[in-house]
């Protein structure tokens, strides 16, 4: 169902640090994705394909802060980025990250709402 938040991420300046404070605070799994910069963030218990299996929980990741993403992240699922990102063009946001492959799992892009704030976009792989 698109349209729905599925991932949430967290920049981070020392991502060693931030998950050791991640860990101890909230007890997440924070795991480091092999070939990426990137940390998995388990925040509830996961099925055989790595999705929550607690109806209305999500998972996120965590990555280095850089850039434009120096905020956390809330990721919102569609059917097709490019077409998503049109239509947030048509309606004042704009792209800050193009459709980027993400493993062999989706694509990922970035926009920028009206209000400056930057979310997430993710589409699964068909």
């Amino acid at each position: 169902m698109a349209g729905r938040v599925v991932h949430f991420e967290i920049p981070a300046d020392d991502q060693n640090r931030a998950r050791d404070f991640y860990q101890a605070a909230f007890g997440w799994d924070i795991s480091a994705v092999p070939d990426m910069d990137y940390n998995m963030v388990l925040t509830s218990p996961v099925n055989d394909q790595g999705m929550p299996t607690e109806p209305g929980s999500i998972n996120g990741g965590m990555f280095a802060r850089e850039g434009d993403l120096a905020t956390p992240v809330v990721t919102v699922e569609v059917d097709d980025i490019d077409a998503a990102l049109e239509q947030i063009g048509t309606l004042g946001g704009s792209t800050v990250i193009a459709k980027q492959a993400v493993l062999d799992m989706g694509f990922a892009a970035y926009f920028r709402d009206t209000e400056g704030n930057i979310l997430g976009l993710w589409e699964n792989k068909k």
